[in-house]
């Protein structure tokens, strides 16, 4: 189980998506939010997943393949200010075309930073994927930087937005450093794929 992970492919259309077609977890946020690094973390892997020092560099749909079962696809991250509209437009593009296009997602991870309020990029992402009624779950990510107290804002700061949010039903914390959330995350996946 989560044996064997491989980059596969980075894509700029949605025309390029692999020809073997796997169910998908998709993981999307803002830039910056930390979905590398969270991939890194969950598979023990340093190298998986590319992480740059510049928010808002990824600019493609990156696939990795797990253990040939399924798919765990990168999106873009969005809202990163310093990219020009007409980019940004053009991610915006490539997003909601790939969520209405693939047809194979079975679970979308919606990372948020978990010291900051969701924005209205978040809201806008949660609206796109009750439209098109995919299942997702919520990720608190960066979960080291919150002291114990800033757990419950976080949760509140959520649930504000978002009702449907349930803690460790459908809400999850998760830190890359201290690999919090990460039995739940594998548990989560396992009972999907590997039951």
């Amino acid at each position: 189980m989560f044996n064997e992970q491989k980059f596969v492919k980075s894509v700029y259309a949605v025309d390029d998506i692999p020809k073997l077609r796997l169910p998908e977890i998709v993981l999307c946020g803002r830039s910056n939010v930390g979905k590398s690094s969270f991939i890194n973390s969950l598979f023990n892997r340093k190298d998986l997943a590319k992480i740059s020092s510049t928010p808002g560099k990824t600019r493609s749909i990156n696939y990795y393949d797990i253990d040939n079962k399924f798919y765990i696809v990168d999106l873009p991250g969005y809202g990163y200010a310093k990219v020009s509209l007409s980019e940004r437009k053009k991610w915006a593009k490539l997003i909601e075309e790939f969520f209405t296009k693939s047809g194979y997602i079975n679970l979308v991870i919606h990372i948020i930073d978990s010291r900051h309020k969701p924005t209205e990029l978040d809201i806008q992402l949660n609206t796109l994927l009750k439209q098109l009624n995919l299942p997702y779950i919520f990720l608190l990510n960066k979960s080291d930087k919150l002291k114990q107290s800033e757990f419950k804002i976080a949760l509140k700061n959520l649930a504000e937005l978002f009702p449907e949010a349930i803690y460790n039903e459908n809400t999850f914390f998760y830190s890359s450093i201290k690999g919090t959330g990460k039995k739940e995350i594998k548990s989560y996946l396992s009972s999907t794929f590997y039951s």
